[in-house]
């Protein structure tokens, strides 16, 4: 039976992308009059972080940017960022405070710490309360910051060739005592800058300041135009005002004033180092032949500290053998065997990886006896703190916490994050924006 058929559009409708479309369309309707709102909880699900680690942290926080330093003080955990600084509470990480500041740092330890917040280019720093953020101290004029767990240094220059010290106590409200210098050299601004000591070993996935502010050493040396200024901390007395030789580099570890020399002879570089007393003014000790690591691979330019830790220098013998000397004294503390190498290093102890490259054990820098030895890989990443010595394994990816004096076990972590902060009972892991606690075993159940 014949008749007119109305004409359809043959067509798929509005397919998967037009509905997608639609109900997104619907979905931003209904969340901008205020029907409907489900960004909060998408974004809530964005930030909700897998664990950083496997069992074994108390908490996991995250943290408003990418952490460039972290540290424990006191009852906080104080974390800097690029351009701010903030702190979480060391017993759960709920955060406590957040302050704008382009450079942060910590001085004193337990609970006097306190952090320093200053900015860049800009005269000046804050002396805030690690648990609220509370300003304690305001300074104005200084332009560089220097903090230990038992001092606070900083320094005010109002012309390039005119500077002051000025040492606080971290949680003083009055100078301990202050002292002139002529200038300091381009660099020396914001917190710690560079001064002439000892270079640390540096480990992958452990970070360089992990152990946090250290005491005070007795004598410090600013670099000041060419030459090296020696500062008494107990005094505020600039004990020397020395230009170094040509082939010379000096560094001031462990009480001394050390003067490096390598000379360039036949191809070869000659060294040489002495202690000097710069109280007395007179040469206490000296040797020959041992490289610290202060020259070039190529020529015998020395631009760099000496290899070493604290009051200790590691140095390499004309037969290969590693050496730690005792800078105040120039003793040997300690001479490896062939193919050993120091992987890790303190005033206390030496962890020196074995020449099967299987292992690597804690050698007593006071009696030169083998503390412990655990198995290690060929090239293991350790570092040295006063609570723990921390080791990072690849394969698999590991963080290990052992006890320096026995070797036993503190913590045992599966996870790729980085190891940021030790405190006395717990190290403080961290990987992008996420950082955790892990606490330590007790020493007598460890192991």
């Amino acid at each position: 039976m014949g008749g007119y058929r109305v004409p359809v559009a043959k067509g798929r409708g509005l397919g998967k992308p037009g509905w997608l479309l639609f109900g997104l369309v619907t979905v931003v309707v209904l969340s901008v009059s205020g029907v409907w709102n489900p960004f909060p909880g998408v974004w809530d699900w964005v930030n909700r972080s897998a664990p950083i680690a496997g069992p074994g942290v108390v908490w996991q926080q995250r943290v408003g940017g990418t952490p460039r330093s972290v540290t424990v003080a006191g009852e906080a955990v104080v974390v800097e960022q690029r351009t701010r600084v903030e702190a979480v509470r060391l017993a759960d990480g709920s955060p406590l405070w957040k302050r704008k500041a382009d450079w942060s740092a910590v001085a004193g330890v337990g609970q006097d710490a306190v952090v320093v917040v200053g900015k860049l280019l800009t005269r000046g720093y804050e002396v805030l309360d690690p648990v609220t953020g509370a300003t304690r101290r305001r300074d104005s004029e200084a332009v560089a910051v220097w903090t230990w767990q038992n001092l606070l240094l900083d320094a005010r220059c109002p012309a390039p060739t005119d500077c002051t010290l000025h040492a606080w106590d971290p949680d003083g409200d009055t100078p301990l005592w202050t002292a002139y210098l002529p200038g300091v050299r381009s660099g020396l601004l914001g917190d710690n800058p560079g001064l002439l000591d000892t270079r640390r070993i540096e480990a992958v996935r452990i970070d360089n300041e992990i152990s946090g502010p250290e005491p005070v050493p007795g004598l410090l040396g600013f670099p000041v135009d060419g030459r090296v200024h020696v500062l008494d901390t107990a005094t505020g007395r600039v004990l020397v005002d020395i230009e170094p030789g040509r082939d010379e580099r000096l560094s001031v570890v462990g009480g001394r004033m050390l003067r490096l020399t390598a000379r360039s002879e036949e191809g070869n570089c000659l060294y040489a180092v002495s202690g000097w007393d710069p109280l007395a003014g007179r040469e206490t000790w000296q040797r020959s032949g041992v490289n610290f690591g202060t020259a070039d691979a190529i020529g015998c330019a020395q631009r760099r500290d000496p290899l070493g830790a604290r009051s200790v220098l590691i140095g390499v013998s004309p037969d290969g053998k590693q050496a730690v000397l005792d800078a105040y004294d120039g003793r040997l503390l300690l001479v490896t065997d062939p193919g050993t190498k120091i992987v890790a290093i303190d005033d206390r102890y030496a962890l020196v990886r074995a020449a099967d490259k299987r292992s690597v054990s804690a050698r007593d820098l006071a009696s030169g006896e083998t503390r412990w030895s655990r198995p290690a890989e060929e090239e293991p990443r350790v570092v040295l703190t006063p609570s723990a010595a921390v080791i990072a394994e690849q394969e698999p990816s590991r963080l290990v916490a052992l006890d320096p004096r026995t070797g036993a076990e503190l913590a045992n972590l599966r996870t790729a994050a980085n190891a940021l902060a030790v405190g006395a009972n717990g190290i403080i892991i961290g990987e992008g924006r996420q950082i955790g606690y892990v606490s330590f075993r007790p020493t007598d159940q460890a192991g």
